[in-house]
């Protein structure tokens, strides 16, 4: 990791006054949230959050970098910037900042950082919002894709067997129990249930919320709650939930604690709606 996970908002104010020009700050909440007061200078892009994963297949990866090279070109990001994300509230945006950090990463942006609690810290602290949207000249976005850091459905099928690799479900509870297939609706997607031999952790657990701002637990909480699960330091773990958002956030967690992990970032919509793959739908 070539900079901080997670930034304050006072730590982005001394970033923005010592290098405002090589700093860019991308907002992930719904354009209309965006439209009514954001941080100064920050860019809405929205799709960070809503794009799905046609699959994990060469082709599939290769559509989603050609779809996210295109916006960030537009919006003037090359790649080599100081990227801030944020979101409203951890707790409240399925880990939507922490999938646009990752998408960031793997896209090949070495300098991305996340704001800690989200718009609601920032407000919280007394800092300047404003409604004004920002204008940047396009600049080529240089694409530079880090595979490792996606675990594709013909990687995750090939370590349900393999007891060394923790398959991690880290969706909400109905989902986990097999009533409800996504947070978009209980039928959005064709079959309910879960990995065979996954494990559940929900992503809320890795989180507290202090003064109604969700932030991560610290190093020796996120360990603790883990190893309750069987994952320690030397765990390998691939993490799924419904679109690689609260997989995500649960990434940055686990990360922070010293523990290594991998996105699968189709998990549950990709891999439910693919009938030759095997599921564990018994009601729990």
């Amino acid at each position: 990791m070539n900079t901080k996970l997670l930034i304050s908002p006072q730590e982005l104010t001394s970033v923005l006054a010592a290098k405002p020009l090589q700093t860019v700050i991308i907002d992930t909440r719904s354009p209309e949230d965006y439209a009514i007061s954001h941080i100064p200078q920050a860019l809405n892009i929205r799709d960070f959050f809503t794009y799905l994963l046609e699959n994990s297949s060469p082709t599939g990866l290769q559509k989603l970098q050609a779809h996210f090279t295109e916006i960030l070109t537009q919006v003037g990001i090359s790649g080599v910037e100081s990227l801030i994300v944020y979101e409203d509230s951890f707790n409240r945006g399925y880990g939507q900042s922490c999938r646009a950090a990752f998408l960031l990463k793997y896209l090949g942006c070495a300098d991305v950082s996340i704001l800690h609690g989200g718009y609601q810290a920032w407000l919280q602290a007394g800092l300047p919002t404003t409604n004004a949207v920002p204008l940047r000249q396009s600049s080529r976005f240089q694409l530079s894709p880090n595979a490792e850091m996606m675990v594709t459905t013909t990687e995750m099928l090939a370590a349900i067997d393999n007891p060394e690799i923790i398959k991690l479900d880290v969706r909400d509870r109905d989902e986990w129990l097999g009533l409800s297939s996504s947070p978009y609706g209980a039928d959005f997607c064709p079959r309910k249930g879960r990995i065979p031999n996954a494990v559940w952790l929900e992503w809320h657990r890795l989180m507290s919320s202090s003064a109604d701002i969700a932030t991560f637990r610290s190093k020796a909480e996120i360990l603790e709650i883990c190893q309750s699960v069987g994952i320690t330091s030397h765990s390998t773990v691939y993490i799924y939930c419904f679109k690689g958002s609260r997989a995500a956030n649960t990434l940055i967690a686990l990360e922070l604690a010293g523990i290594q992990a991998r996105n699968y970032f189709g998990s549950w919509n990709e891999w439910s709606r693919d009938f030759s793959l095997p599921i564990d739908s018994k009601l729990i």
